[in-house]
């Protein structure tokens, strides 16, 4: 069986802080997330690794235990080692029986190496002298989280907080750039504990926040633009919100209320690149308040204009 040097997987020293481990895990989960790279196996066998190795060197007791066991052995990555030297004479790598791949050996491992009897991840040994049980994956965890348009669009980094049986649990997550709405992701090993410390993973389906100025219809997003009447009959230039800033926008003469302006590409953009048109919504408002000589205007205006709204 060959040994993995989870330092080398995520790209840092053995002597770098729980801090900049995490720093680089986030990175690198980012990069190499399914949702940013569909249909790329390679990125999704590197996204699995780079969890697998955050999974133990971001846990500061699995961390000193996986160093333990890699510094009384001086193992290099890529090594072969026999399983069977530390305790483990069911497992063959490739025999067909008892088959098993490296993250499940060092689930599992436990005694003989020093660790005093508990196993690599905690817990105990649960072994025989014919080998280990085999592992049973906990149950996986679905729950919801909720994002603005504007956090979607740009991705961003969100907490969620699970109750577990010793109590509430802090969890820092990437929302990839781009998600959609009730797209789930997947964090893999969060979810609820199962037989010798292989966790469930945890799902976290995407909402999205009422927004005050935008919504989404598809990748298009409409907006609306307030109007007073002698702009929408002379016509005029308004500033509109996008999600990539402010532009100003030519409103044409003679609109109507529900009137719709369409401005090309500068809709929402999804993780493969497509973007959306955004619909500028028109609403006339009438003034209050009028002072008298807005009031005479009108009152002029009203004489001398032939226009009929009701035919």
């Amino acid at each position: 069986m060959q040994y993995k040097d989870y330092y080398e997987t995520l790209g840092v020293s053995k002597d770098a802080s729980q801090e900049e481990i995490k720093k680089v895990y986030r990175k690198l989960a980012k990069k190499y997330h399914p949702d940013t790279n569909p249909d790329n196996k390679a990125a999704e066998e590197k996204f699995k690794s780079i969890n697998e190795a955050y999974e133990v060197l971001g846990d500061e007791a699995k961390r000193k235990k996986y160093d333990q066991f890699g510094s009384a052995s001086d193992f290099q990555n890529g090594a072969n080692f026999d399983p069977s030297q530390y305790g483990f004479g069911g497992y063959r790598q490739g025999s067909g029986e008892h088959n098993i791949n490296f993250s499940d050996l060092f689930g599992s491992i436990f005694g003989n190496g020093g660790f005093g009897g508990d196993d690599l991840f905690g817990g105990n040994r649960g072994c025989s002298s014919h080998g280990c049980g085999s592992t049973q994956k906990g149950k996986d965890i679905e729950t919801e989280i909720s994002v603005t348009i504007q956090e979607a669009y740009e991705g961003c980094k969100k907490k969620v907080t699970l109750r577990t049986p010793n109590g509430e649990k802090n969890i820092a997550i990437n929302v990839p750039t781009g998600i959609l709405p009730d797209k789930k992701i997947k964090l893999k090993g969060q979810g609820q504990p199962g037989a010798r410390g292989v966790n469930g993973d945890l799902y976290l389906q995407v909402k999205f926040k009422k927004d005050p100025v935008f919504e989404l219809d598809g990748l298009n997003l409409n907006t609306t633009v307030s109007l007073s009447p002698w702009e929408a009959v002379l016509g005029t230039e308004a500033i509109i919100q996008t999600l990539k800033g402010k532009i100003k926008v030519k409103i044409p003469a003679g609109i109507q209320t529900d009137g719709k302006i369409k401005i090309a590409k500068k809709g929402y953009e999804d993780s493969k690149g497509n973007t959306g048109d955004l619909y500028i919504r028109v609403k006339i408002v009438n003034p209050t308040n009028l002072n008298e000589e807005e009031k005479e205007l009108y009152e002029k205006l009203k004489e001398i204009s032939t226009f009929n709204p009701r035919g």
